[in-house]
């Protein structure tokens, strides 16, 4: 029979990836490759030195972990690569990072089907 939790969110994934994706341009130096995304977000909170929370707020993007592949097998995200999001007239640019030393993705899921990059904006080309 299986697992079938590993079925239903299988299920879940193709769901979300049909019908609340769009397509962005991933980009590692100089090579990139459209990816279909879901837009998400993440909270981090961080202390400083004299103990006040700061909050700051990523723009996730949820990538299947099988789709970002230039062509040599998957890779997993890092610092520095960015993801380049069209609206309009307008390209929104967004590196991956995260701050306070965290990771710069997870995985979404308990298959590692899906990983959640997160990225800060660093800038808007018209």
């Amino acid at each position: 029979m299986g697992d079938l939790l590993d079925r239903g969110s299988a299920f879940l994934d193709d769901q979300r990836h049909r019908h609340m994706s769009r397509t962005v341009v991933y980009r590692r130096g100089a090579e990139e490759k459209e990816v279909q995304v879901t837009i998400g977000r993440t909270e981090f909170e961080q202390a400083d030195d004299a103990g006040l929370i700061h909050r700051t707020e990523s723009r996730d993007f949820l990538i299947r972990t099988a789709d970002l592949d230039f062509g040599s097998g998957p890779i997993l995200p890092r610092a520095g690569d960015q993801v380049r999001e069209t609206v309009g007239a307008q390209v929104f640019v967004y590196e991956v990072n995260a701050p306070g030393g965290q990771p710069p993705f997870r995985y979404s899921d308990p298959y590692r089907r899906v990983l959640r990059v997160h990225t800060k904006h660093v800038g808007t080309e018209s």
